[in-house]
């Protein structure tokens, strides 16, 4: 795990040395504008995708049938993830080795690779579950499993994200050597 850290750390603080980095970060407006953004992006495409997570579950819009719902909802769901992944990566340019050492970045990570991984496996089971309950209710409990799971993993995501801005754990602190690991905090560094 040292090494790991190690590289982790090693990448950051090149990436510090970049102009850009620096000038982004101290930037009096355009770091908040791409914060916002990420925000507003967050919002509009976590708002598409949970009216068609609670249309699953039978929870929304019942009425309208579940492959419509999807189909117009997709492309500002699409935007907004575009968006969304651009901005976070330029929130992390613009402060990298405090990102790269943070706990919660790390949790949120994981768990982005959790929510992709069943977003890849809802749609494969949306195919193959044929268009028999589209006008129903609910979905089948497979796709609701799914659909229950993807608003779970954001509602976590965004609370990890929130929590990178207000580190508990940050290396500066000396948390526990446990914490440290986890967190990627590299001993007899120089931090931030």
């Amino acid at each position: 795990m040292d090494v790991f850290n190690q590289l982790i750390y090693d990448f950051a603080a090149w990436v510090d040395t970049h102009q850009w980095s620096t000038a982004l970060h101290e930037s009096f407006y355009v770091y908040n504008w791409i914060e916002s953004t990420h925000v507003v992006a967050l919002t509009l495409s976590l708002g598409m995708l949970f009216l068609i997570d609670l249309r699953m579950l039978g929870l929304a819009m019942a009425d309208i049938p579940a492959s419509t719902l999807a189909r117009r909802l997709s492309l500002p769901m699409f935007l907004g993830f575009t968006v969304m992944i651009i901005t976070g990566l330029l929130l992390f340019y613009a402060i990298p080795v405090r990102s790269a050492q943070s706990l919660w970045l790390r949790i949120k990570l994981v768990l982005l690779f959790a929510a992709a991984i069943n977003a890849w496996l809802f749609h494969r089971r949306l195919r193959t579950a044929g268009q028999s309950w589209d006008t129903a209710v609910k979905a089948p409990v497979r796709l609701q499993v799914g659909a229950s799971l993807s608003i779970t993993l954001w509602v976590l995501i965004v609370i990890c994200g929130r929590l990178i801005a207000y580190d508990w754990f940050d290396c500066r602190a000396e948390p526990s050597s446990f914490i440290a690991t986890l967190a990627g905090c590299i001993a007899d560094q120089e931090q931030f």
